[in-house]
């Protein structure tokens, strides 16, 4: 059989050829719009029994179906119009991203070493078509392990350099032969260093983490979308890891009263900051980025306005995560705190010669304030803090501790979580909804007490009903 695919008016419309034992079809799809290069959609139909009249004949015709069903994929655009691979398209869109240095930085390291290695090399054209499937795949290999192993042990080796492997053993799995179970690198040369190496142990990602990749995937795809590379983004088809329901565990007011007084035994200035950050509700960040002239001792208010982070370049100062600031009011025993906490902050500084501004930092480590504290550090501090005193709890828990007591309390939510600075109460009644209810029942109870009393007939007994007295 001859090759076909001429329409009305000469146009080709894709051709058929014999190729050894199958029919090949070849469908044009226009040109790339940045290489110009032409794209040709192919495909294959075997032929059962070659040299059979019959099975030649049926080849041929689904060979037609085939051609028929790629020449509809290029007229309605179900294809990617470029031959460009995704790692090309995610060095376009990742500069012209616009995103906060903290999550930049958070995107790179995700790219280069989970996205890039499994699709960097992927065309588009690939990815559109199955895009579920592939995503799909990566992604349950990343809950896994983020290393995405093939289950077998091996060693993680902390140097390329050749070294001599100190292996940090651990118990070795039921049924699992010892030489399988560890594989010790063997090093011949005479100069090499003991590093002490580890056996790799799988380390799901969370659900939440895995929401970030798929984040970025589907954000160059948008950008592909926009820049008429691919002609719709496949990213929302995608079935993503369900989250877990949050359930904050903050600390009981038994247990804060207790981290209160080791942390102000410890020092004034740390138990400020952990008194300042249970009251306020305010992240880690927004607490260290305070600075005198935030606080307002005439109406007792603290402006939350920046965040310290760290960045691709170090700690750095920005706006807030919700890039909005507030205004949260302080009670008289907290403003108390914080007037000994600048006496003394005054006192330090004069012993340097130096004087109290409004760019002063609240917290520092330098005895003149002339930087804000590491944040990582007082995380660190406060783990080690609740460690002594026998708390399971974090850092970040004085968010969630300030949060539950305003709740059940009986504060409405929009004031919580204008004090949380969150957005609306969305995102603070997914959090607490548990201390939402318990608000609520409270409420009930409240209104119920209220109402007027009603002039109730005695209750008739089944006696009384039929009659009988």
């Amino acid at each position: 059989m001859a090759a076909k695919g001429a329409v009305e008016g000469g146009r080709q419309r894709g051709s058929i050829r014999r190729h050894r034992d199958n029919f090949q079809v070849r469908v044009s799809a226009g040109k790339d719009p940045v290489t110009g290069e032409r794209i040709v959609l192919t495909d294959s139909v075997a032929i059962e029994r070659p040299g059979n009249e019959r099975s030649e004949r049926a080849a041929w015709k689904e060979a037609e179906k085939v051609r028929t069903r790629l020449q509809g994929e290029a007229d309605s655009l179900k294809v990617a119009r470029t031959k460009s691979t995704f790692g090309a398209l995610l060095d376009q869109w990742l500069p012209q991203a616009e995103i906060d240095p903290t999550t930049r930085m958070n995107y790179e390291w995700m790219i280069r070493d989970h996205i890039r290695p499994v699709l960097g090399d992927v065309p588009l054209v690939l990815l559109l078509r199955d895009a579920s499937e592939r995503l799909e795949r990566f992604y349950g290999d990343l809950r896994r392990c983020r290393k995405r192993c093939d289950g077998r042990p091996f060693v993680e080796h902390r140097t390329a350099e050749p070294h001599e492997c100190r292996i940090v053993r651990h118990q070795r799995p039921s049924g699992r032969p010892s030489s399988s179970w560890l594989d010790e690198h063997d090093c011949a040369a005479a100069e090499c260093a003991v590093i002490e190496c580890r056996q790799h142990k799988c380390q799901p990602y969370s659900a939440s983490s895995v929401r970030s990749f798929h984040a970025i995937i589907s954000g160059a795809l948008s950008a592909a979308v926009r820049w008429n590379r691919i002609p719709y983004n496949p990213a929302p088809a995608v079935k993503l890891p369900a989250k877990r329901k949050p359930q904050p565990r903050p600390p009981s007011s038994h247990d804060m009263a207790r981290i209160i007084e080791a942390a102000h035994e410890s020092s004034a200035e740390w138990g400020t900051y952990v008194w300042l950050s249970a009251v306020t509700g305010a992240r880690r960040g927004e607490v260290v980025a305070l600075q005198w002239e935030d606080i307002d001792f005439a109406v007792g208010k603290v402006r939350l306005d920046e965040n310290f982070v760290r960045g691709p370049d170090g700690l750095i100062i920005k706006d807030t995560k919700t890039h909005q600031w507030r205004r949260v009011s302080l009670d008289p025993e907290t403003l108390v705190l914080l007037q000994q906490h600048k006496d003394a902050t005054v006192e330090q500084l004069a012993s340097l010669r130096l004087a109290l501004t409004g760019k002063t930092w609240l917290f520092s480590a330098q005895p003149d304030f002339s930087k804000p504290r590491d944040p990582s550090a007082l995380t660190r501090k406060y783990k080690k803090l609740v460690a002594a005193l026998g708390v399971e709890t974090q850092l970040k828990e004085l968010r969630h501790y300030s949060a539950t007591e305003l709740l059940t309390s009986g504060t409405d939510l929009r004031t919580v979580a204008g004090r949380l600075g969150h957005g609306d109460g969305t995102t603070t009644l997914r959090h607490y909804a548990a201390w939402v209810g318990a608000a609520d029942e409270a409420a009930a109870a409240t209104i119920g007490s209220k109402m007027p009393r009603l002039h109730r007939r005695p209750e008739r007994t089944p006696e009384t009903r039929r009659g009988i007295s």
